[in-house]
């Protein structure tokens, strides 16, 4: 469960490379035993971030508070995170068991066992395997314990990885991308583990990924970014629901944006004809962008659809089909488990709650407002 504690704060962040700024004033916190995903782009700014947070940056401007505490000046070996990587890194010359002992190796006996006096070589050998097959057991790895890493899959790599990574029992875990070399199949079944370990230990996980369905599939928390800010923050259902900006609607999943004009609450006009919303508190005759997801569009007859077009092309997805249709100058992206043939006359309708409406101001890099 998440709790409703701050552990995590950035204030005013700015990173630049050279000439090139990659954070602009970011302000962010995290939560106790959130999981987070940063999501955007490549060159947005995510695993920057991910690194002031570890240490292994220092940011130009702002502050990083953990738990209450500053931790400018502070180096990665002295902060409660730890680190996976796409690139695993793992000792080739160790097994597997090994590798997830290494960092509990160099801990200082009181470290292993705070609260027992001077103990004995057999005390810290049981600590270290207690802890170390533990995490095995977690990661599913248990009867691979003295393999050598280089006869293990990718997927099994991962694991150790992650186990190497939490056997030291960080505050945080900070993930970059690390499911990105594996296979589809393998991707989707480490992204159900990930949660459960998640879960299990209670601890914050912070996730870096460019991917929209790792985020939506495991966090609580999504943070978009584009650009070096942040666009929207919020759980997986708001962000695809009510997207804040162009740029969000159109990464996260697949839109249909419309320039538009909101005539009053409720009632927006876009593509020559009025439709109902459920959006208010705009401008009378504000222009807007509005947003209709593809599977909220129904195809149905053309005596009954408010918008009658031509269907220009067919593309089957295998749980859905994709079709574009030419409907009143507008070229709309529909998904529907029902095919209509290349030239059929369809209807296009869509109902009040499925009509989005943005502001214009939102549509390039507009800054998220901080979430509650």
């Amino acid at each position: 469960m998440v709790e409703d504690t701050k552990l995590i704060e950035l204030k005013g962040i700015c990173k630049s490379f050279g000439d090139t700024q990659v954070l602009r004033n970011i302000d962010l916190y995290i939560r106790r035993r959130e999981f987070v995903t940063l999501l955007g782009p490549s060159g947005c700014g995510k695993t920057t971030m991910l690194r002031i947070i570890g240490g292994f940056e220092t940011a130009d401007e702002g502050e990083l508070i953990f738990d209450g505490k500053d931790m400018s000046g502070v180096p990665p070996y002295k902060r409660r995170v730890n680190t996976v990587f796409q690139k695993y890194a793992l000792f080739t010359h160790m097994n597997v068991y090994d590798n997830v002992a290494f960092g509990l190796k160099l801990k200082k006996p009181e470290e292993l066992l705070p609260g027992t006096a001077n103990p004995s070589r057999r005390q810290i050998k049981e600590e270290i395997d207690r802890r170390v097959m533990r995490l095995l057991r977690l990661v599913k790895m248990e009867a691979y314990a003295k393999r050598s890493v280089d006869a293990l899959s990718g997927g099994q790599q991962q694991r150790i990885a992650i186990a190497r990574a939490l056997v030291n029992e960080p505050e945080v875990l900070l993930l970059d991308e690390p499911l990105g070399a594996l296979d589809l199949k393998l991707r989707r079944e480490m992204q159900l583990e990930l949660k459960s370990m998640q879960q299990q230990l209670g601890i914050t996980f912070i996730y870096v990924t460019h991917d929209q369905e790792e985020a939506l599939t495991m966090s609580d928390t999504i943070v978009v970014m584009n650009n070096g800010c942040i666009q929207q923050i919020g759980d997986g259902k708001r962000i695809y629901d009510e997207p804040r900006n162009a740029f969000v609607a159109n990464f996260i999943g697949d839109s249909n944006i419309l320039d538009a004009v909101m005539l009053k609450d409720f009632e927006v006009q876009a593509a020559g004809r009025v439709f109902e919303c459920v959006d208010e508190g705009f401008e009378e005759n504000e222009p807007v962008d509005m947003v209709v997801r593809p599977e909220d569009i129904m195809l149905v007859g053309t005596d009954v659809g408010m918008l009658v077009g031509e269907v220009q092309s067919v593309l089957f997805k295998g749980v859905h089909y994709e079709m574009f249709v030419e409907a009143a100058g507008i070229r709309w992206k529909v998904h529907s488990t029902t095919m209509f043939p290349v030239g059929s006359r369809v209807g296009l309708s869509v109902v009040p709650s499925n009509i989005h409406i943005m502001h214009k101001m939102d549509r390039d890099g507009a800054k998220a407002e901080a979430r509650a």
